[in-house]
């Protein structure tokens, strides 16, 4: 056999390459100084990419190549691992070589459910035709201001109930930063109030992680993030893993109508790290990472500067506490997913099992929580279980934190028992319908839970009670809708937005979200085609996102067919 070793005549193309040419990209070392300098003596640890990025991001304005592959070397990643990185995450604007730099601001304006009710296209519109070239208008999914619809973020200001002038305004006074809020609980007053005495107790071992966990098991208290897993049963399962054991925080609300965390954040945060440090000590944690959402710049600092008194004005044995900031991706909120962006990777779903129960953050047993479930441990604790289940309503048991925009006339965070009907949480905490709007549907949980008529506004909400109508409560954000809405749009927005949200991995979601809208948007809906999509996406989709992303579909051809000019099945 003849082979470039026996035969000189052979060329070897893979020896032929030039003096002075390198395999790769060349570093450039402006962009890698800079990037040197943003990084500083922090750490370059591979799950430390994208709070790195982020620091690009903010002091340019977008991540050029230049910059990109600096990151690369200093991080001794690859330039595609960081690229691909880069580009999956909606809040990094990544520009190649020789493309044009994307403008000095963005405004960016929610288009989702409730915001596209309030006319957020025709403030799109507005704003599109009145800014200049400086500055870039950009439609974005939920920014968890629902109540306020609809809703501009200039930069990093959020304008509520926003119209152009008001948004105009913001731009010509450079008002580009959210201001803090002055009414948060703050670690001294926290304190003058009870707070950290139960934690203390457990220290003290006047309380013990037996009688924590029996207490909860013993409640009505489940994951109010939406999958509504028993608090007390999952401490347990954690317990019992092996050492070293982990904790991820969910703070990425992106639910096309969930609000209720940002609220609670803001007013309340030492109650959530209270109960953070509760689970922590009772089941052997040592780690803790709490992921906040991109668009809660004020939530992210409301919660470092509580860390930092909880670190200066204590002498707790603290276990270490990171912050991490997420960089716009629903997907995110499913809790492998977040995993994943916290190890500084793409946040795409795993395949389950193992669970993150015995394989999550960093391959180590992890307690993964929404932050409101932490957030009622001390009352449940210190009041008692039985306090908490009293609270229901019809047959149900606690509270829940209903996050309600739309057609009513008090929108907001309500609290209020669990099992309450849409009837009742209408005139008793909304304050009614709109004056000039009749009651027509809601969504009972957000944009995957489903859409119901208001034919079906006295079946209690909460968990377990709307599966038999094909919906579900999930977090509790409920979109109320009017004579002035119709379902079938209300759906075709939501399925844009899964469509835009969908990370890819599985072609049922990724494909079937895209396929849907393009039949969504023609007007007539081809049934059976729909019917046959959202099977497929039902059945195969590795993830809650394209599980769920059927069911606006599915609502308004069972419960709104006249909408479809079709005739009411029995």
């Amino acid at each position: 056999m003849t082979t470039v070793e026996n035969n000189p005549q052979v060329v070897d193309h893979r020896r032929k390459r030039s003096r002075g040419k390198t395999k790769g990209r060349i570093v450039d070392i402006n962009a890698l100084l800079t990037v040197q300098g943003l990084l500083g003596d922090e750490s370059r640890a591979k799950d430390l990419l994208i709070e790195h990025l982020h620091k690009i991001q903010d002091k340019f304005g977008h991540l050029s190549a230049a910059h990109l592959v600096a990151l690369a070397s200093e991080m001794k990643l690859a330039p595609a691992e960081v690229y691909e990185v880069a580009s999956f995450y909606h809040h990094f604007d990544v520009v190649k070589e020789n493309d044009s730099l994307p403008p000095a601001l963005t405004v960016r304006v929610c288009d989702s459910v409730s915001c596209e009710m309030a006319g957020a296209q025709e403030l799109i519109r507005a704003l599109e035709s009145s800014l200049g070239d400086q500055v870039r208008v950009q439609p974005v999914p939920c920014v968890g201001r629902c109540d306020r619809a609809p809703v501009a973020v200039v930069g990093q200001n959020t304008i509520d109930n926003a119209q152009k002038d008001a948004v105009k305004a913001a731009i010509d006074a450079g008002a580009i930063t959210q201001a803090m809020p002055t009414d948060s609980v703050d670690f001294a007053a926290y304190k003058a109030d009870g707070g950290y005495l139960l934690y203390d107790r457990l220290l003290a071992g006047e309380t013990t992680a037996d009688a924590i966990i029996k207490e909860l098991e013993g409640t009505a208290l489940r994951g109010l993030g939406g999958a509504g897993f028993p608090v007390g049963r999952k401490w347990g399962i954690l317990r019992d893993q092996a050492a070293p054991r982990m904790m991820a925080i969910n703070i990425d609300e992106g639910e096309p109508g969930t609000f209720k965390d940002r609220f609670y954040m803001l007013k309340d945060p030492h109650r959530f790290l209270e109960g953070m440090l509760i689970a922590a000590s009772v089941i052997g944690i040592d780690e803790c990472y709490i992921y906040v959402r991109d668009e809660y710049p004020t939530v992210t600092e409301i919660l470092r500067l509580a860390i930092e008194a909880l670190q200066s004005e204590t002498s707790y044995a603290l276990p270490h506490i990171e912050l991490r900031r997420g960089a716009g991706a629903y997907i995110c909120g499913e809790e492998s997913a977040m995993i994943e962006s916290i190890e500084g990777k793409r946040g795409m779903p795993r395949l389950r099992p193992p669970y993150v129960a015995e394989v999550g953050l960093f391959g180590r047993p992890t307690l993964e929580h929404n932050c409101e479930s932490l957030y009622w441990v001390r009352d449940v604790i210190e009041k008692g279980s039985e306090w908490f289940d009293s609270q229901g309503r019809n047959g149900r048991k606690g509270l829940r934190s209903f996050s309600v925009s739309g057609r009513v006339k008090t929108p907001g965070v309500h609290l209020a028992p669990a099992g309450i009907t849409m009837n009742e949480l209408i005139d008793e905490y909304c304050g009614g319908m709109l004056d000039g709007h009749e009651f027509y549907g809601y969504f009972p949980g957000g944009a995957s839970g489903g859409i119901l008529p208001a034919s079906l506004a006295d079946i209690p909400l909460d968990f377990d009670t709307l599966q038999p109508y094909d919906c579900f409560i999930g977090s509790a954000a409920v979109i109320v809708l009017s004579d002035q809405d119709t379902a079938k749009q209300a759906a075709l927005n939501s399925m844009r937005f899964f469509a835009h949200e969908s990370c890819g991995q599985c072609t049922p979601c990724r494909v079937g979200t895209e396929k849907a809208v393009s039949i969504m948007q023609t007007g007539d809906w081809d049934i059976d085609q729909l019917n046959d999509l959202c099977t497929v996406m039902v059945d195969a989709s590795i993830c809650g996102l394209g599980q769920a992303a059927p069911n606006p579909i599915l609502s308004v051809i069972k419960y709104f067919p006249h909408e479809l000019g079709i005739e009411e099945s029995d």
